[in-house]
């Protein structure tokens, strides 16, 4: 089994825009994801994130460092919330991802063990 976490970026709009039904359509493409990922492997933890408008920022400029309100990158995307998996492979990975809602940008990424 591999490790992966699934980042999920979307369009804050499009929650707040979305009927009753479409809200439903998200929801349940998330237990479709939860059961799909279940039947292959397993799921470490998950969480829904704070809106970017909570995040706190911490970068290193020119041998200060720097801490900001807000996100780093200005973007209409935001990371929305994670799924942190353990899958038998990427395209596992891949097929389980294709079940979250069509609004998202999903990415994965294989965790690496150090030490």
């Amino acid at each position: 089994m591999t490790r992966y976490l699934v980042l999920l970026a979307y369009d804050p709009r499009t929650w707040e825009s979305a009927t009753a039904e479409e809200q439903q359509e998200y929801v349940d493409a998330h237990a479709a994801f939860e059961a799909a990922v279940d039947a292959r492997g397993r799921r470490l933890g998950s969480a829904p994130l704070a809106g970017a408008d909570t995040a706190t920022t911490v970068r290193h400029e020119g041998g200060e460092v720097v801490v900001t309100d807000g996100p780093f990158a200005e973007t209409a995307e935001m990371i929305a919330g994670y799924y942190d998996v353990e899958l038998p492979d990427l395209d596992a990975a891949v097929a389980v991802a294709r079940l979250l809602p069509a609004t998202y940008t999903v990415e994965i990424r294989p965790t690496i063990e150090l030490g």
